[in-house]
Protein backbone atom coordinates (compact mmCIF):
# COMPACT_ATOMS: atom_id res chain seq x y z
CA UNK A 1 0.00 0.00 0.00
CA UNK A 2 1.41 3.51 -0.92
CA UNK A 3 1.64 6.03 1.53
CA UNK A 4 1.41 9.61 1.51
CA UNK A 5 4.74 11.00 3.48
CA UNK A 6 5.41 14.19 5.07
CA UNK A 7 9.20 14.73 5.53
CA UNK A 8 10.05 18.49 7.44
CA UNK A 9 12.73 20.17 8.21
CA UNK A 10 13.66 24.26 9.16
CA UNK A 11 15.34 25.96 6.62
CA UNK A 12 18.90 24.75 5.34
CA UNK A 13 18.05 21.34 6.39
CA UNK A 14 18.70 20.03 2.45
CA UNK A 15 14.62 19.02 2.10
CA UNK A 16 14.96 20.24 -1.80
CA UNK A 17 18.46 18.30 -1.88
CA UNK A 18 16.93 15.37 -0.18
CA UNK A 19 13.66 15.64 -2.82
CA UNK A 20 16.16 16.05 -6.01
CA UNK A 21 18.07 13.07 -5.11
CA UNK A 22 14.65 10.91 -4.61
CA UNK A 23 13.62 12.15 -8.08
CA UNK A 24 17.53 11.28 -9.27
CA UNK A 25 17.05 7.35 -7.57
CA UNK A 26 13.54 6.86 -9.76
CA UNK A 27 14.79 8.06 -13.23
CA UNK A 28 18.06 6.01 -12.78
CA UNK A 29 16.19 3.11 -12.71
CA UNK A 30 13.91 4.30 -16.14
CA UNK A 31 10.98 4.54 -13.67
CA UNK A 32 8.70 8.23 -14.26
CA UNK A 33 8.57 10.48 -11.27
CA UNK A 34 5.83 13.86 -11.04
CA UNK A 35 7.37 16.78 -9.87
CA UNK A 36 4.61 19.34 -7.98
CA UNK A 37 5.34 22.59 -6.61
CA UNK A 38 3.21 25.35 -5.63
CA UNK A 39 2.82 28.14 -8.25
CA UNK A 40 3.38 31.42 -5.80
CA UNK A 41 7.00 30.19 -4.88
CA UNK A 42 8.73 32.03 -7.77
CA UNK A 43 12.31 32.27 -5.82
CA UNK A 44 14.14 30.63 -7.68
CA UNK A 45 11.84 30.80 -10.94
CA UNK A 46 8.59 29.43 -11.36
CA UNK A 47 8.82 26.32 -12.97
CA UNK A 48 12.10 25.87 -10.70
CA UNK A 49 12.69 23.20 -8.20
CA UNK A 50 16.08 24.59 -6.93
CA UNK A 51 18.23 23.33 -4.03
CA UNK A 52 20.64 26.17 -2.11
CA UNK A 53 23.40 23.61 -2.96
CA UNK A 54 22.57 24.83 -6.35
CA UNK A 55 21.07 21.49 -8.45
CA UNK A 56 17.75 21.71 -9.63
CA UNK A 57 14.92 20.60 -12.03
CA UNK A 58 11.99 21.50 -14.23
CA UNK A 59 8.36 21.13 -12.12
CA UNK A 60 6.27 19.13 -13.90
CA UNK A 61 3.28 20.87 -12.30
CA UNK A 62 2.80 23.99 -10.68
CA UNK A 63 -0.08 23.47 -7.82
CA UNK A 64 -2.61 26.35 -7.71
CA UNK A 65 -4.42 27.18 -4.17
CA UNK A 66 -7.38 25.28 -4.55
CA UNK A 67 -6.36 22.97 -7.78
CA UNK A 68 -7.93 19.45 -7.62
CA UNK A 69 -5.30 17.69 -9.45
CA UNK A 70 -7.53 15.10 -10.91
CA UNK A 71 -7.31 16.38 -14.39
CA UNK A 72 -4.04 14.96 -14.46
CA UNK A 73 -2.82 11.70 -15.93
CA UNK A 74 -0.87 9.45 -13.45
CA UNK A 75 -0.79 6.43 -15.72
CA UNK A 76 3.25 5.18 -15.31
CA UNK A 77 3.97 7.26 -12.63
CA UNK A 78 5.66 5.41 -9.93
CA UNK A 79 5.89 8.19 -7.37
CA UNK A 80 4.86 11.81 -6.90
CA UNK A 81 7.92 14.35 -5.38
CA UNK A 82 6.08 17.96 -3.55
CA UNK A 83 8.38 20.71 -2.34
CA UNK A 84 7.33 23.77 -0.05
CA UNK A 85 4.18 21.64 0.71
CA UNK A 86 3.88 24.34 3.16
CA UNK A 87 2.39 26.85 0.82
CA UNK A 88 -0.74 24.83 -0.31
CA UNK A 89 -3.57 25.04 1.00
CA UNK A 90 -5.43 22.39 3.09
CA UNK A 91 -8.13 21.42 -0.26
CA UNK A 92 -4.75 20.51 -2.02
CA UNK A 93 -3.42 18.28 0.76
CA UNK A 94 -6.40 16.20 1.02
CA UNK A 95 -6.37 15.86 -3.13
CA UNK A 96 -3.28 14.30 -2.43
CA UNK A 97 -4.39 11.85 0.02
CA UNK A 98 -7.01 10.48 -2.32
CA UNK A 99 -4.67 10.80 -5.35
CA UNK A 100 -2.12 8.61 -3.17
CA UNK A 101 -4.99 5.92 -2.26
CA UNK A 102 -6.98 6.31 -6.00
CA UNK A 103 -3.77 5.63 -7.91
CA UNK A 104 -1.75 3.63 -4.93
CA UNK A 105 0.98 6.35 -5.71
CA UNK A 106 3.25 7.06 -2.70
CA UNK A 107 3.41 10.53 -2.74
CA UNK A 108 6.19 12.93 -0.83
CA UNK A 109 5.91 16.16 0.26
CA UNK A 110 8.68 18.34 1.34
CA UNK A 111 8.46 21.83 3.17
CA UNK A 112 8.32 23.35 6.47
CA UNK A 113 6.62 22.69 9.93
CA UNK A 114 6.53 25.91 11.08
CA UNK A 115 6.74 29.53 9.96
CA UNK A 116 8.76 32.15 11.69
CA UNK A 117 6.59 32.99 14.25
CA UNK A 118 6.35 29.27 15.17
CA UNK A 119 2.51 28.68 13.73
CA UNK A 120 2.05 25.63 11.44
CA UNK A 121 1.40 26.49 8.04
CA UNK A 122 -2.05 25.25 6.48
CA UNK A 123 -0.19 22.59 4.22
CA UNK A 124 1.99 21.36 6.97
CA UNK A 125 -1.05 21.50 9.44
CA UNK A 126 -2.76 19.48 7.19
CA UNK A 127 -0.15 17.03 6.95
CA UNK A 128 0.42 16.42 10.06
CA UNK A 129 -3.13 15.16 10.50
CA UNK A 130 -3.56 13.03 7.58
CA UNK A 131 0.30 11.64 6.40
CA UNK A 132 0.75 7.97 6.72
CA UNK A 133 4.35 9.02 7.72
CA UNK A 134 6.09 11.98 8.94
CA UNK A 135 10.07 12.22 9.18
CA UNK A 136 12.07 14.93 10.32
CA UNK A 137 15.11 16.07 8.26
CA UNK A 138 17.38 17.19 11.02
CA UNK A 139 19.53 20.22 10.54
CA UNK A 140 21.77 21.98 13.48
CA UNK A 141 20.82 25.76 15.16
CA UNK A 142 22.94 28.80 13.06
CA UNK A 143 23.92 29.74 16.38
CA UNK A 144 25.06 26.79 18.40
CA UNK A 145 24.76 22.94 18.04
CA UNK A 146 21.60 22.41 19.25
CA UNK A 147 19.20 21.16 17.15
CA UNK A 148 17.41 23.08 14.95
CA UNK A 149 13.43 23.59 15.43
CA UNK A 150 12.55 27.51 14.46
CA UNK A 151 12.84 29.22 11.90
CA UNK A 152 14.30 32.70 12.07
CA UNK A 153 13.46 35.38 9.73
CA UNK A 154 15.82 38.80 10.07
CA UNK A 155 15.00 41.52 7.65
CA UNK A 156 17.33 44.13 7.25
CA UNK A 157 19.44 42.48 9.91
CA UNK A 158 17.26 42.53 12.60
CA UNK A 159 15.47 39.28 14.27
CA UNK A 160 11.44 39.78 13.96
CA UNK A 161 8.47 37.78 14.99
CA UNK A 162 5.86 39.64 13.43
CA UNK A 163 4.52 39.87 9.53
CA UNK A 164 3.25 37.61 7.06
CA UNK A 165 3.91 33.85 6.70
CA UNK A 166 4.58 34.14 3.42
CA UNK A 167 6.70 37.36 1.99
CA UNK A 168 8.47 36.68 -1.28
CA UNK A 169 10.68 39.02 -2.13
CA UNK A 170 11.28 40.76 1.27
CA UNK A 171 14.71 42.42 2.15
CA UNK A 172 14.89 39.00 4.30
CA UNK A 173 17.00 35.85 5.08
CA UNK A 174 15.97 32.81 7.19
CA UNK A 175 18.21 31.14 10.09
CA UNK A 176 17.62 27.37 11.26
CA UNK A 177 17.81 27.55 14.78
CA UNK A 178 16.73 26.16 18.35
CA UNK A 179 14.42 27.28 20.87
CA UNK A 180 16.76 29.13 22.80
CA UNK A 181 18.95 31.00 20.32
CA UNK A 182 15.60 31.74 18.59
CA UNK A 183 13.87 33.71 21.68
CA UNK A 184 17.42 35.22 22.08
CA UNK A 185 17.29 37.22 18.75
CA UNK A 186 14.16 37.70 18.81
CA UNK A 187 14.16 39.60 21.99
CA UNK A 188 17.01 41.43 20.70
CA UNK A 189 15.45 42.12 17.73
CA UNK A 190 12.43 43.74 19.60
CA UNK A 191 14.72 45.62 21.83
CA UNK A 192 16.31 47.32 19.47
CA UNK A 193 13.03 48.48 17.78
CA UNK A 194 12.27 50.13 21.63
CA UNK A 195 15.47 51.70 21.45
CA UNK A 196 14.98 53.38 18.26
CA UNK A 197 11.99 54.54 18.64
CA UNK A 198 12.84 56.23 21.87
CA UNK A 199 15.68 57.16 19.87
CA UNK A 200 13.41 58.79 17.39
CA UNK A 201 11.25 60.51 19.97
CA UNK A 202 13.63 62.13 21.62
CA UNK A 203 15.17 63.46 18.34
CA UNK A 204 11.90 64.72 17.37
CA UNK A 205 11.21 66.33 20.54
CA UNK A 206 14.37 68.54 19.83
Amino acid sequence: MAKLYFRHGTVGSAKTLNLLAVAHNYRQQGKKILAMKPDLDTRFGRERIKSRSGLEMQADVLIMSEQSLQGIDYNGVSCILVDEAQFLSGKVIEALRQICLQWDLPIICYGLRTDFKSRLFEGSMRLMELADSIEEVKATCYFCNRKSIMNLKHVNGVAVSEGPSVELGADEKYFPTCFRCYQREVNKGKLGEIKSHLLAEEKHSR
